[in-house]
């Protein structure tokens, strides 16, 4: 009732107006307007009636209303600033400030202080300035700007969205609604935040480029491939425009797609190491090895202080596909690029990488001579100690390869191995017997059919002689 005669008094028009209002609603309670339930509850509820409460006043009244004292201290104020005396004018801003104060005044000192770069304090004044004034557009919009700029995005996305419902949604503030949300990963809102500011602001690409990410996160590849056209058309040198469309033909299981707009951006000057070591990862999962090569170098002289990581995978994935020459042309390069800084991990992960090439190309004392490097590295490297075991077992020097299987055989998580590869040389040697107490631990710690049936043959031959 009291909210009633307030408007009463502000004459018959309004009076009837209301009277219309909370009439329809009845209505809707009588069953005479037959809405959706969920339309229903909206119109019913406190909020909405309160924003139609609010429709009444004027959109001009965005701005608090200012006395004429207010008006000519304020103009002092203003003087100050244009004559760049900030700190002149905030001392009399904080004067000036208190509960009764004009919001226009914590508004000037705070804009003081954005202008400072003194975040927080603006923000705090800010938020003084719009609790006075809940409809304070510039208030609401500086604030959200703020909150953007120190990366506090679940705090700008109600005051940006407070601007857009007073009427103050110009592209700017769609556009950072849009990284807001972008930032929070809420990407379906984040996608029609953009779309508004690219309409209200068709020139801005950061709007468009928001839009054609805001496709890619949602897994609307073909989307974002489609829109990514329409950006390298207008912008053909944007090497961002090529990558995201590179990256959408990629999550459209198109890698070949892909690939030419990797080459692309390179030939426009513009590859990262990144870029060039994904093209690799495509030529190299597509079986072009040569290229994949080229591509890995291209990305470690790109930038030889990246880690060598990725090279690295790439160059056990060639020795392992038998793609010798490459694998050895790309492990040569990084031990010339990054022999000195490589840790102690990844100078092992190079010389098992020599190692398994030097077996692969039937270099026997090479292959002992790299396994040696590996242990004196890290002496509880089990694989290379049963590697340099089986090397000693195929040269005859049997008790040699007894000394690694048994060291081997010392490390938990290689005893069965150790184990099994003892008793293989022992049986081709006929120690049977000697081997069948190897073969029976291995199978304890690690159970194996081929193991089995391997014991079970070993104890038949110890049986029959």
């Amino acid at each position: 009732m009291k909210l009633l005669r307030f408007y009463f008094t502000s004459g018959y028009l309004i009076s009837l107006a209301f009277i219309h209002f909370t009439s329809g609603i009845m209505m809707t309670h009588t069953g005479a307007s037959q809405l959706p339930q969920p339309v229903l509850e909206i119109w019913n509820s406190p909020a909405f009636q309160k924003r139609f409460i609010e429709s009444y006043l004027s959109e001009t009244e965005i701005e608090p209303r200012v006395t004429t004292d207010e008006r000519i201290k304020m103009q002092k104020m203003l003087d100050l600033i244009s004559s760049d005396q900030m700190d002149n004018a905030a001392l009399l801003l904080e004067k000036s400030r208190g509960k009764t104060a004009n919001a226009l005044h914590d508004f000037l000192l705070a804009n003081i202080f954005f202008q400072q770069e003194k975040y927080e304090q603006a923000v705090e004044v800010y938020r003084g300035a719009v609790e006075k004034y809940p409809k304070f557009l510039r208030a609401w919009r500086n604030l959200g700007l703020i909150y953007v700029r120190q990366n506090e995005y679940e705090k700008a996305i109600p005051a940006l969205t407070r601007v857009i419902e007073l009427g103050g949604g110009d592209s700017i503030t769609y556009g950072m609604l849009g990284f807001a949300y972008a930032s929070v990963e809420n990407y379906l809102c984040a996608e029609t935040a953009f779309r508004m500011a690219v309409l209200l602001d068709p020139s801005t690409m950061d709007w468009k480029m928001g839009l054609a990410r805001s496709f890619f996160k949602q897994m609307r590849y073909a989307e974002a491939a489609a829109f990514c056209d329409r950006l390298i058309t207008e912008q053909p040198d944007r090497a961002d425009f090529w990558l995201l469309q590179a990256n959408a033909y990629i999550g459209m299981n198109q890698p070949l797609k892909a690939a030419e707009n990797y080459e692309l951006v390179d030939r426009l000057g513009k590859s990262t190491s990144d870029s060039l070591n994904m093209l690799g990862d495509i030529y190299l999962n597509e079986g072009l090895y040569e290229m994949a090569v080229n591509s890995y170098l291209r990305a470690m002289e790109n930038n030889p202080q990246q880690k060598s990581d990725r090279a690295l995978r790439a160059a056990k994935v060639l020795t392992a596909r038998s793609a010798l020459q490459e694998a050895r042309r790309l492990i040569e390069r990084i031990e010339t690029l990054h022999g000195k800084e490589l840790g102690a991990a990844e100078q092992k992960g190079l010389l098992k990488l020599r190692a398994r090439l030097a077996v692969a190309e039937g270099a026997g004392d090479e292959e002992a001579h790299v396994l040696e490097e590996i242990v004196a590295l890290d002496p509880l490297d089990g694989e290379a100690l049963i590697l340099l075991g089986q090397h000693a077992a195929r040269n005859g020097n049997t008790e040699k390869a007894v000394f690694y299987y048994e060291r081997a055989a010392s490390i938990e998580t290689h005893e069965a191995d150790a184990k099994v590869r003892h008793a293989q040389m022992l049986v081709k040697t006929g120690k049977y017997n000697e081997a069948l107490p190897l073969l029976r631990r291995a199978q304890q710690l690690k159970p194996s059919d081929e193991v089995q049936k391997y014991l079970e043959q070993v104890e038949h031959f110890a049986r029959s002689r």
